[in-house]
């Protein structure tokens, strides 16, 4: 299983550090842009107004792949405040479409939502033991194939968003896999997952999402931006 990269000072931690918003993309909710070709989200916030600095940091609990801190911040006017930050080395997700114009979905239980979802292939970056994360695009191939059992000739990044801003530092990397085919001597999915993977036309996968029958939000996410860029492209 991955694991977090190792984060100095595993008990309290003062002093200044660099702003808790990791990474080019803000916060504060304010507008952004990400763009297809790959390129990172860029900020529109006035530098130093927004600002909050790290003074103190605490972890609470570290598992197998994520951890908590409680992280004391403050802001440009000296006033002070404590995050609570899942720390999370990232993720990747894959809309598959098939010659037919299919999408591969899997299904699976989710404990904290109390049910079963349908998404997109997806799955964490692996951390090393130095602590370096997986390439996303490796980790896109990996997933695709751990999960669904198929591999893809072709493959485009169309992006990547924070999946919880608020509280987490999980970042997705979002991709399209097109020309498929079964995997041999495939990898399988981790032993404690338990899939069942979906054909839909994608048609119907547009309304499915529109209808609120798929309620995974980076499975909306890249149902959608892809649907966008297949108009935009007149496809």
């Amino acid at each position: 299983m991955p694991r977090p990269p190792d984060e100095a000072g595993e008990s309290d931690r003062t002093g200044p550090r660099d702003t808790l918003v990791r990474g080019s993309a803000s916060s504060s909710g304010s507008a952004g842009s990400t763009a297809t070709d790959g390129s990172e989200p860029t900020s529109a916030d006035p530098p130093g107004s927004l600002e909050e600095r790290v003074v103190a940091s605490r972890l609470v609990h570290r598992g197998r792949y994520l951890s908590l801190r409680v992280e004391t911040i403050e802001r440009s006017d000296g006033s002070r405040s404590e995050r609570e930050i899942v720390g999370h080395p990232g993720a990747v997700a894959v809309v598959a479409i098939d010659g037919a114009d299919r999408l591969a979905l899997v299904r699976q239980f989710r404990l904290a939502t109390g049910g079963t979802l349908l998404e997109i292939p997806a799955g964490t970056l692996d951390v090393g033991p130095d602590g370096g994360l997986e390439d996303p695009e490796l980790a896109a191939r990996r997933e695709l194939e751990e999960e669904t059992g198929l591999r893809a000739r072709s493959w485009r990044r169309l992006g990547s968003f924070w999946t919880a801003p608020g509280f987490a530092t999980e970042r997705m990397h979002l991709y399209v896999a097109t020309d498929l085919e079964a995997a041999t001597d495939r990898l399988g999915p981790d032993a404690d997952e338990r899939l069942e993977l979906v054909w839909l036309p994608f048609a119907e996968v547009l309304e499915a999402a529109l209808r609120g029958e798929i309620a995974d939000a980076k499975s909306l996410v890249g149902i959608f931006w892809y649907g966008w860029l297949r108009t935009v492209e007149g496809r």
